[in-house]
């Protein structure tokens, strides 16, 4: 049974758990054999080596590796109770935090086993009793870990899921107007075409130049998202009636920004034809933009510079906060919106910290041509 999150057991991590087993074994071991050689010395020596595989192997082999630890940690209980089932629990709680908690009951039983054993063997019941309790809470601690980061992943799912459902709406409805006029253009050119048949093939030119600009936009929608990601009913929120944004309207989203208390500019480069679904895309970013640096940022002032130049639009906002709005939006469905929305319109985003403080967010979104 898969919960739908991969955890992942970097190298560093191994070589970190690897070494410090051995580190923490071999100490013990030498304060407790004072250095002296025994057959129980050579055996606890060829365990921590087993042991240090063990978390070696841990992140590939989860569960066999796991078994290894648990299975060492309880002989050198056995020839040394001083050990004690620590590493044995580090190894529990790593295992349920890389398996979905349905299957992680047996780990948690043999690692109740393995720790409480040789304390049952030697009569320590209270011992016993006290190492299941830490057994059960290290699983515990391990399969909350992986719920929190399968929780993380689903919220971001989500939010991909959501705004690209918010673009298809908006390609929806920059379709329907385009397609709309086409029609009206078309039933114009089809009267005045005996009348005046050059006004008439401008029309029906204008009409091809709309068709193509309408398959452009549909066909990099559809290459971009997959079918399976984006099927859902509409909502019938009544979005489709509202006139889509484009560039133009940030003068005014600025305005908006400045009556909340952020002082925004903005700043227009170049100039040429932006396609409606590349204005409507730009127009989200930097209003998202703005509104995570007037929630979390602190700033008095930001930036809004648009550039058209060449085959792309670039949108980038600056402000002036202390950066607090990166690290609110790091991990935040803001930054993942924008992120995904300039990847679907064939682009790229970046955001951080400026090195003069404050934070960034650019965006590139290329012009695409018509077919």
């Amino acid at each position: 049974m898969s919960d739908g999150y991969t955890a992942r057991f970097p190298q560093r991590l191994r070589v970190l758990f690897a070494v410090a087993s051995v580190v923490v074994s071999g100490s013990i071991l030498v304060f407790t054999a004072k250095a002296s050689y025994s057959p129980a010395a050579a055996v606890a020596v060829v365990l921590i080596a087993v042991q240090a595989a063990g978390f070696w192997w841990l992140g590939g082999r989860p569960a066999p590796a796991a078994t290894v630890v648990l299975a060492a940690g309880a002989g050198m209980q056995v020839l040394y109770p001083v050990f004690g089932p620590g590493l044995a629990f580090v190894a529990l709680c790593t295992y349920a935090w890389l398996r979905p908690a349905a299957r992680t009951w047996w780990i948690l039983a043999a690692a109740v086993a393995a720790a409480s054993g040789p304390a049952v063997a030697r009569g320590r019941w209270d011992l016993a009793g006290l190492w299941a309790g830490a057994a059960l809470l290290a699983w515990s601690w391990g399969a909350w870990a992986r719920a929190r980061g399968a929780r993380r992943v689903a919220e971001r799912r989500r939010a991909v899921l959501e705004e690209r459902a918010r673009i298809a709406r908006e390609l929806h409805d920059v379709l329907s107007h385009t397609v709309s006029v086409m029609v009206v253009q078309a039933a114009a050119a089809d009267d005045i075409f005996d009348l005046d048949p050059v006004r008439a093939r401008e029309g029906l030119r204008r009409t091809e130049q709309a068709g193509r600009e309408a398959l452009a936009e549909l066909r990099h929608f559809l290459r971009t998202v997959r079918g399976d990601e984006d099927k859902g009913d509409e909502d019938g929120d009544g979005a489709a009636d509202e006139p889509q944004p484009r560039l133009s309207d940030l003068d005014r989203l600025a305005a908006t920004m400045r009556e909340s208390g952020l002082d925004v500019s903005v700043v227009w480069e170049g100039d040429g034809a932006v396609p409606a679904g590349v204005q409507v895309g730009a127009y989200r970013i930097v209003r998202e933009a703005l509104t995570n640096t007037l929630r979390h940022a602190g700033a008095s002032r930001a930036e809004v510079l648009v550039r058209v130049a060449g085959d792309e639009v670039m949108v980038r906002v600056r402000d002036d906060g202390a950066g607090g709005g990166g690290s609110a939006v790091k991990d935040g469905h803001g930054l993942l919106g924008m992120r995904e929305r300039a990847g679907l319109l064939g682009g790229s985003l970046r955001a951080g910290r400026r090195p003069d403080g404050g934070f960034e967010v650019e965006a590139h979104l290329p012009l695409r041509g018509t077919p």
